[in-house]
């Protein structure tokens, strides 16, 4: 049988998120984005009982992230934080935990719906539907892939904007 096991982000943190009956994992770089007091010294109480680990993802799970990110659109919304938790979760269901990811971030909950991890929502509903995410030239309409790095279009140099697309 599986542990099921939540990962926080730092929205779980500050909404004061931590089961006490499965074990909780989050990143060092989430500790660093705690700054009001008051969940700074829930969690470092949190951490000092045992009930929250902090762990770095694994090398592979960051680069088969990447690898989603770019084919979703996603790259173009997660912070290297974000991209840390999620690759952590990765990390714990290919050692065989059950991971739930626990963050109010829509961007992440996108990628984690697509990469089938199951996330739950701290302060806001979630989402509902995937969504990608295309670069197109507000002129001609020319789609870019989503590491094109010019905010112009080489054709009509108009502006290029982000644009939502629903996936199924």
């Amino acid at each position: 049988m599986k542990n099921k096991i939540f990962v926080l982000d730092a929205s779980a943190i500050i909404g004061g998120f931590y089961s006490k009956k499965s074990a909780n994992f989050t990143t060092p770089d989430v500790i660093s984005e705690i700054k009001d007091l008051k969940s700074k010294i829930l969690l470092q109480s949190a951490i000092e009982d045992g009930c929250i680990e902090i762990k770095d993802p694994d090398h592979d799970a960051l680069k088969s992230l990447e690898t989603v990110l770019n084919e979703s659109g996603d790259i173009l919304r997660l912070s290297e934080v974000d991209k840390n938790i999620v690759a952590l979760a990765i990390t714990l269901k290919d050692q065989g935990y059950e991971p739930t990811l626990v963050t109010d971030d829509y961007s992440m909950q996108n990628i984690l719906k697509i990469i089938e991890i199951p996330y739950r929502s701290v302060l806001t509903r979630g989402i509902k539907d995937v969504i990608g995410w295309v670069k197109i030239c507000k002129g001609c309409k020319k789609k870019y892939p989503p590491e094109y790095g010019m905010d112009e279009c080489e054709i009509c140099g108009s502006r290029i904007i982000r644009k939502r697309v629903k996936k199924s």
